[in-house]
């Protein structure tokens, strides 16, 4: 340490002079000391409350009668459901549709029978932000949301085609009735008249509504679902597809899904998660 000494002073005001220099820098070694130490404090603590934060568990304690089926919400607002067997498709064309509904299947046996409910009561019970649709018809954009999810669900995607040849009727094209000499069995119904074959995106997504884990058409999943994870034809396992998206949710939303939970959602046949995540702000 270099001292400089005044001549114009005495040895002991020379003295008293570094003597008073030194209490001010004891005192601001203190002062950083004790904000060094406070700063250490806040982040040891931000460290621990990060640790110890607890991932929201999803319950998915809201029971709904379409629960029993696949289903989902188009981007317009309307009520889907398909059917998951045989027994699922009959219960759904006898008991659960209306007249102004469509009803929408495939050319290719083993696809799921599935309709629009136009009548959206059901969508104001799942969460009474949305907004009920009031439109004369259907909508283009549900139709085509419709005819992917059918798609998606096919034998088509089983067998890892391209598009399915998707279509819709009206209910009362729909009938149990077989041809003379034909026999329809569980699940299978007769289409009767014009049908209506749609074109559609070939694109799917996984989100999370009304605490409810959705898979269905990506644009409507968006709609509705912070976050969405894309999915695409492939063959892998559906715990490792399972695991993949959980550990999504976990990072974007602190959200704990269910395994299960994801893969009764998943498209039967295999599929695989596609590297872009889609984040929607």
């Amino acid at each position: 340490m270099k001292i400089t000494l005044d001549f114009n002073k005495s040895v002991d005001e020379n003295a008293s002079s570094y003597f008073e220099k030194a209490k001010k820098s004891r005192k601001k070694l203190v002062g950083t000391k004790t904000t060094l130490e406070k700063f250490q404090n806040e982040k040891a603590n931000e460290k621990i409350e990060t640790n110890t934060k607890k991932l929201t568990k999803l319950e998915n304690k809201n029971s709904l009668w379409f629960d029993k089926f696949k289903w989902f919400v188009s981007s317009d607002g309307y009520l889907i459901i398909a059917g998951r067997d045989a027994t699922t498709n009959e219960i759904i064309i006898k008991k659960h549709t209306e007249t102004k509904d469509l009803v929408f299947h495939t050319d290719m046996a083993g696809s799921p029978f599935a309709i629009i409910k136009f009548d959206s009561k059901d969508v104001k019970l799942i969460n009474d932000k949305l907004k009920v649709p009031k439109f004369e018809n259907i909508p283009e954009q549900t139709i085509k949301e419709t005819a992917a999810f059918v798609a998606l669900h096919s034998r088509s995607w089983k067998l890892g085609l391209g598009n399915a040849k998707v279509f819709y009727v009206s209910p009362e094209q729909v009938s149990k009735e077989a041809n003379p000499g034909e026999f329809m069995a569980k699940g299978s119904f007769m289409i009767r008249g014009k049908t209506n074959y749609v074109s559609y995106d070939f694109e799917f997504g996984i989100g999370v509504f009304f605490e409810k884990v959705i898979c269905g058409p990506l644009k409507a999943i968006q709609t509705h679902s912070k976050t969405v994870v894309q999915i695409l034809q492939g063959n892998d396992r559906a715990s490792e597809v399972a695991r993949k998206i959980k550990s999504t949710f976990r990072e974007k939303e602190n959200l704990d899904l269910s395994p299960d939970d994801i893969i009764k959602t998943l498209p039967s046949g295999g599929c695989e998660v596609k590297k872009e995540r889609i984040k929607k702000y």
